[in-house]
């Protein structure tokens, strides 16, 4: 289930400068501190803290989210054309596409994302529980079916995921460290 594929993790880029790059290349005051860069094989994932608007002492937590949201939108549209020029020399430096995301408050909202297309063989017993979800209303189509499941098990297995790539970066270094046999 789990195959091993050396080539799989090849990256033809190295991106291990990119979050020191990308925070020197974003302009002073973008957001309230240091991007969060999130970088996988296909894309660069930027996402900056906005200052939290102000409200009234009684707002109710509705409120809140519409300010939050309102504070992200109006982000969004006033710094549109600053942020495609910077996406343009992130990208061609990178070799990857580029996305953006904002937080405000507990409000987080991504920008113009990848939908990146992932092809799988699945036997009967998987494809019964795509098509569960499907028959549920839980998802449109198997690809929603199964991308609700990614999103399960990344909630529910954040930690493992996390230790599992720092052994993954270990192993990285450890091989670059490693002698050149060729």
């Amino acid at each position: 289930m789990f195959g091993s594929r050396p080539s799989a993790r090849a990256e033809s880029v190295p991106v291990d400068d990119a979050a020191a790059w990308i925070a020197g290349l974003l302009p002073d005051g973008l957001f309230t501190g240091p991007p969060e860069v999130i970088i996988d094989r296909d894309e660069i994932l930027v996402i900056g803290r906005l200052p939290a608007p102000t409200l009234a002492a009684d707002a109710s937590a509705a409120d809140i989210a519409a300010a939050e949201a309102g504070r992200i939108s109006g982000f969004r549209e006033d710094t549109r054309d600053q942020r495609i020029r910077i996406a343009r020399q992130i990208e061609h430096r990178y070799q990857r596409k580029m996305a953006w995301g904002a937080d405000c408050g507990e409000t987080r909202q991504l920008f113009s994302t990848l939908s990146a297309p992932v092809m799988t063989r699945l036997r009967q017993p998987e494809r019964q529980v795509l098509d569960t979800l499907v028959d549920a209303g839980v998802a449109r189509s198997r690809s929603d079916a199964l991308a609700w499941c990614v999103r399960l098990v990344g909630e529910h297995a954040e930690q493992w995921l996390t230790d599992l790539r720092g052994a993954m970066g270990s192993v990285d270094e450890l091989r670059r460290r490693g002698p050149d046999l060729g």
